[in-house]
């Protein structure tokens, strides 16, 4: 498997880098926006990949917006084309209803330190969120500040879940990452009054 990810990203890098750089830079922003669709593709390795052909500013932020856009996306399909649905069919399921009202009703700087978590999947984050009725403010402000978290990670940090767990200086970067993250959610909400 290791092996096969390997090659996959040579060739992806190889792929890139012998096209046209705004096709290149299309290509590392559509496989991250398509991983926030499709939660089986490695985020970590896009991210990296992108940092790796496009320098480390360039490359942080086009995986920090690709991966907004790909949560926007997921969230909005959720919202628009399953949420409706779902209330109708749970109305009379109350275990179910008090579950989606506890989604809906998480405070802006939970929303944003769970999305911010390196390990979470993203994926379900943003389905369980187009889901409920957390508002698209709210979302949007807790994307924006939790994927510079995860970019920052993946990108910098990069470690696997085992190493995460098992090396103090990454679990000590793990909180320090949180810290920052639970602080500037504290600043905006208070800023912009996310809360409502």
């Amino acid at each position: 498997m290791q092996q096969l990810i390997n090659d996959s990203v040579e060739f992806l890098k190889q792929l890139v880098e012998n096209s046209n750089p705004i096709i290149g830079m299309f290509m590392g922003c559509f496989v991250i926006v398509l991983e926030s669709i499709l939660p089986i593709l490695p985020l970590a390795v896009f991210i990296a990949l992108n940092m790796m052909v496009f320098g480390n500013v360039l490359g942080f932020i086009i995986s920090w917006l690709s991966t907004i856009i790909g949560c926007l996306l997921a969230f909005t399909i959720c919202r628009k084309g399953f949420s409706d649905r779902l209330y109708r069919k749970i109305k009379n399921k109350t275990n179910i209803k008090k579950l989606m009202d506890n989604i809906s009703n998480i405070k802006f700087t939970s929303l944003v330190l769970i999305t911010a978590m390196p390990f979470t999947p993203a994926f379900s984050v943003n389905i369980a969120a187009g889901l409920s009725k957390i508002s698209y403010r709210k979302f949007i402000a807790a994307i924006f500040i939790a994927k510079l978290a995860i970019v920052y990670f993946w990108g910098f940090i990069g470690t696997t879940l085992l190493e995460s767990v098992t090396d103090v200086k990454v679990i000590l970067r793990i909180i320090a990452l949180m810290v920052v993250v639970y602080l500037i959610s504290r600043i905006v909400n208070k800023k912009f009054n996310i809360e409502g």
